[in-house]
């Protein structure tokens, strides 16, 4: 059953940061005021009792049905995710002779499944602050990198044969991914999307006025600047601008790594979908900013991070012949 369930963690794990994207992109991540429940019930409350009841405990946080609900299903399927994961963990560690990575990553994943946990929690008693956000974010996706490493190392597919220095490389993109997910998440979580909505410049400028200090200030809340007051335009075009700066760095990369992967026959494929999700979510990037952040648009850009990630880490889980 390990290698079914593998992929099963994978497409939960790649619907739970979608759904996860899509609530916090509609405004839904305070759908519900407290945490793992909805206003102190473990559904959304839906009698007139139980309404008045919730609005009575939290009178300073209306209930939005819809909303709530969004977050609700959300932490369900995040919950869903956890059981999947531990029950890896436990096959794993039985099966530990016969699988092709260690138990040992399948156990660190139920304690990262719990500092997901937390950090859900934290999001929302501390109001969507932007570093809190950012990092739930990362946690979902090295999730999703980790579960689909085991589950490429637990299938059999053709190992692709690099000399080192170009699996050096190739190996260098899951760094550069993983960093481009955080500049995502924090102009995500500062709401930094629309700082300008000009292409390729920004506000006609191709080097814009930005304030790097308040940008990248990690403890401040939402919204405020290192010394609370509000933050300004230049900071929240400093957050926008390094995050395009980074995609054009992974752009950079992905093309020096096609080049590379279709010297060999058994990577083509790869290359190929590599190189369709690189375009797709540049077009996405730039459609979102020249179409004022459509929802649809939004959301299919987290999936598109998502889907390169899946293609990042299947590339390097079949360069690799020993088991972590």
């Amino acid at each position: 059953m390990f290698r079914p369930l593998s992929v099963l963690a994978v497409v939960l794990a790649f619907c739970v940061v979608v759904l996860g994207s899509y609530v916090r992109l509609s405004d839904a991540g305070l759908g519900c005021p407290d945490w793992p429940g909805c206003y102190g019930a473990l559904s959304v409350p839906q009698s007139e009792s139980a309404i008045q009841s919730a609005q009575q405990a939290y009178p300073d946080r209306p209930l939005e049905h819809a909303k709530a609900w969004k977050e609700m299903a959300h932490r369900y399927l995040a919950g869903s995710l956890g059981l999947v994961v531990v029950a890896l963990a436990w096959l794993a560690y039985k099966h530990r002779k016969s699988i092709h990575t260690s138990w040992q990553l399948s156990a660190a994943l139920v304690v990262l499944i719990v500092l997901q946990a937390l950090l859900g929690m934290w999001t929302v008693t501390l109001l969507l602050k932007p570093v809190i956000v950012t990092l739930h974010l990362l946690g979902g996706m090295t999730t999703l990198a980790i579960l689909c490493w085991i589950a490429v190392r637990n299938t059999s597919q053709a190992s692709i044969a690099l000399p080192s220095s170009q699996q050096w490389w190739l190996r260098l993109g899951l760094l550069v991914w993983l960093l481009q997910v955080m500049l995502g998440g924090w102009t995500s979580s500062n709401y930094a999307a629309l700082a300008c909505t000009d292409f390729p410049t920004c506000h006609g400028l191709w080097w814009p006025c930005m304030d790097m200090h308040d940008a990248f200030h990690l403890t401040r809340a939402l919204g405020e600047s290192r010394d609370g007051g509000q933050l300004h335009l230049d900071a929240l075009t400093a957050i926008q601008w390094v995050h395009r700066l980074g995609a054009l760095l992974v752009l950079a990369w992905g093309l020096v790594s096609i080049r590379i992967l279709l010297q060999r026959k058994t990577a083509r494929t790869l290359a190929w979908t590599l190189l369709v999700i690189l375009l797709l979510q540049i077009s996405v990037g730039i459609g979102n900013l020249l179409l004022q952040l459509p929802l649809v648009l939004a959301v299919l850009h987290n999936a598109g991070a998502a889907l390169l990630g899946i293609c990042l880490v299947t590339i390097n889980a079949r360069l690799m012949n020993t088991s972590y």
